[in-house]
């Protein structure tokens, strides 16, 4: 069996030498119909675009991308050629939930945020907002809930949906506004430009936005606008629209911004990696005797465990690093992700 792998895909050579002896590592965007074309499984991240013009003709039956989005994966054409395909939901939800508590307590320690005072807007609650939510709710903060679609499910449902309010309220609401959405472009609720210059033009409390969602969930452009005519107190970015080729000019204006890392933890990696060759073997109807952990830290890297839990967090992670070197560098925005250091998440290193 052949397996073409996306060469950033960590903790995985090892584990997927047991399932395959035949397995061709290249880089994910360059990932082309030559390297597939007698391929019988691919194991990708966003950015390898599996469509017709990749696949058609080859023997590809099975594709796993290591990830939670899956807008890259043209499922209607997959679905039309019988390609079965599986994401990894929730893999790093952990993760993000991590870089959204470090990133509160910098608006405490930096932007004189009163924590208990502050009310924060999760726009969708799946298994990602869930993680956030478990994450930040420790400090303190109001945390108000948007999600149509769960909302209409569970009415639809006969059940109550009243923790779930409509976007307007958390526009009027809210100091932080949070999105945690797929990038859906059709249908009854499409989240493509959710927030955009009419979004902006109806925030009552100049909120900060935090995206670590999808980049086109989020105008850019509008978000640009808004910072400069003051509709926005600040922004934190983490995913971008038009990736890697940002918009340097927001990226320079806002307090954080970062190259779509948030779920970068070993941990969510590790997750990622895992359900993506589980799903494989299950395919394939071949054991998945594999093991994969995510490596420790050096010790030198681990922070003094007495410290005041607030300043261990952020000794462990601090996004301020990250934004720092996309700051400097943004023309390294492949580079800062696809060789991202050894980052891990609290219960981990306490075990």
């Amino acid at each position: 069996m052949k397996i073409v792998v996306d060469d950033k895909i960590p903790f995985i050579r090892e584990a997927i030498a047991q399932i395959s002896d035949q397995v061709v590592y290249r880089p994910g965007k360059d990932i082309c119909p030559e390297d597939v074309q007698d391929a019988d499984a691919l194991i990708i991240r966003t950015r390898t675009r599996c469509d017709a013009a990749l696949l058609q003709g080859s023997k590809v039956s099975f594709i796993a991308t290591a990830t939670i989005g899956y807008d890259h994966l043209d499922t209607d054409y997959l679905k039309q050629a019988h390609i079965a395909w599986t994401n990894c939901p929730g893999c790093n939800a952990s993760s993000v939930g991590q870089y959204l508590h470090s990133c509160l307590l910098l608006l405490e320690k930096e932007k004189g945020y009163d924590l208990t005072q502050t009310t924060i807007g999760l726009v969708g609650v799946g298994h990602v907002g869930h993680a956030v939510i478990e994450a930040i709710r420790p400090l303190g903060v109001h945390i108000l809930l948007n999600d149509p679609p769960q909302a209409e499910t569970l009415q639809q449902a006969g059940e109550a949906a009243d923790m779930f309010l409509s976007l307007e309220e958390l526009q009027s609401r809210c100091d932080i506004i949070s999105f945690h959405t797929p990038l859906i472009l059709n249908g009854k609720h499409p989240t493509y430009h959710l927030a955009d210059k009419h979004f902006f033009g109806k925030l009552a409390r100049k909120p900060v936005i935090i995206n670590t969602s999808r980049g086109s969930v989020i105008d850019n452009q509008a978000l640009l606008q808004a910072l400069k005519e003051g509709k926005i107190r600040d922004a934190i970015i983490d995913t971008w629209e038009n990736e890697p080729d940002i918009n340097q000019e927001l990226l320079h204006l806002i307090y954080i911004g970062t190259p779509h890392i948030a779920g970068y933890s070993a941990d969510g990696k590790a997750n990622a990696t895992r359900m993506a060759l589980t799903a494989l073997c299950r395919h394939f109807h071949l054991p998945a005797n594999f093991q994969i952990h995510a490596p420790k830290l050096p010790r030198n890297a681990i922070p003094f465990p007495f410290a005041p839990e607030k300043e261990l967090a952020l000794e462990l992670y601090n996004p301020h690093t990250d934004s720092m070197k996309l700051k400097n560098h943004p023309e390294l925005f492949e580079d800062l992700r696809g060789n991202y250091p050894l980052r891990r998440e609290i219960p981990e290193i306490m075990m």
